[in-house]
């Protein structure tokens, strides 16, 4: 006879059959969405102008897709400026992820202007809360696979295939992440791959249990896509294998499901799963530093975009200031702060998530 239901698994069945319920109740039609990402990636014309430009800057990878940046068009220059107030201050409480999404927004800008004729020069300005000036000088056209790769690009939450990364693959994902002064760590062997994977545990622990992770990350979360639409920023669902749910809905079953155990196995099965992990780790602490290391990932990730690639944010593990010193010491990088952990390897597509408009992000 089986054993009867705890009231937590009584009320999480519960929930999930009026989820199904409420699911299949609705028509849960796509398809405006779909027609926004479709808008938001579509070719950058060979005429492009600043404008064209900042769209294809904000199509890089960014904290919680917080977005976390304005641009500024000048003459001869774009400038980006870190947006305060789509900060994270329980998972990020130093902007350290904040500057790295600028600089992931300024590697896309410089690659996009040099594909269209413009230097692209980047300079980071510490000495004004952290500005980025892009120069839009007239050189020749340079078109790279990497600019091809932008449009496309996406951080993969999910299930990889387990397949090693073909030795060619690594050797240009090597080289793209070891750019702009910051070293690339890849770590393949399976022993240190379940060490930092028990850091990544420990660290999403720790977060599950604080009250203000919890509701900054509910307050991010984006249940269906007429949500998503409404914002066009935060985490949509769909994007990380999440079934879409009604607003009303969403948050209730977050409250239910959203427990300790069962994120930490699943990030025990997508790190296991992952041909690799990197750790990139800038020459600085600090803001030009983290700018750096951002500007280093983008480029790594458009080249694995390029070869076919996926890959993710496993952060956890520098997220939490005890473990980034264990992570450090397990790397052996003495003083230096391990700045940003991703794995990668074969996965599938999921739903890409969307961008605010550039007349929202320009100021």
């Amino acid at each position: 006879m089986a054993a009867p239901l705890t009231r937590r698994e009584f009320a999480t069945a519960s929930l999930a059959g009026l989820a199904a319920v409420a699911v299949g109740g609705c028509a849960n039609d796509q398809t405006a969405y779909l027609e926004a990402v479709e808008e938001m990636t579509r070719p950058l014309p060979t005429d492009a102008k600043s404008l064209e430009l900042v769209r294809y800057a904000t199509l890089a990878a960014n904290g919680h897709n917080t977005q976390p940046w304005r641009f500024h068009i000048g003459d001869g220059s774009i400038g980006i400026l870190p947006d305060f107030e789509r900060r994270t201050p329980a998972v990020d409480p130093d902007d350290h992820h904040l500057f790295a999404s600028l600089g992931c927004a300024a590697e896309n800008l410089s690659i996009a202007a040099r594909a269209r004729g413009m230097s692209g020069e980047v300079r980071f300005d510490a000495s004004q809360q952290g500005s980025v000036h892009v120069d839009l000088r007239a050189v020749p056209a340079k078109e790279t696979d990497l600019f091809k790769a932008i449009p496309s690009r996406q951080c993969s939450r999910a299930t990889y295939d387990g397949k090693p990364a073909p030795s060619e693959a690594m050797q240009r994902l090597m080289a793209a992440a070891s750019s702009h002064a910051v070293e690339a760590v890849f770590i393949s062997d399976r022993k240190q791959i379940e060490e930092v994977l028990s850091l990544v545990i420990e660290g999403n622990s720790r977060q599950i249990d604080d009250p203000a992770f919890i509701a900054e990350l509910k307050h991010w979360i984006r249940f269906n896509p007429d949500a998503a639409l409404a914002t066009r920023d935060g985490l949509y669902s769909a994007s990380s294998g999440n079934p879409t749910l009604p607003s009303w809905l969403g948050p209730i079953m977050f409250d239910v499901l959203f427990r300790k155990q069962p994120e930490n196995d699943k990030y025990a099965e997508q790190v296991r799963s992952s041909a690799g992990i990197v750790v990139f780790v800038a020459e600085s602490n600090d803001k030009a530093g983290w700018f750096s290391a951002g500007r280093a990932y983008e480029r790594f990730a458009l080249q694995a975009t390029v070869d076919g690639l996926k890959n993710a944010f496993i952060n956890q593990a520098v997220e939490v200031p005890e473990l980034r010193r264990e992570l450090a010491a397990l790397l052996g990088l003495g003083s230096r702060r391990p700045n940003l952990v991703v794995r990668f390897g074969h996965g599938p597509h999921m739903a890409k998530s969307l961008r605010r408009r550039v007349s929202d992000v320009t100021v």
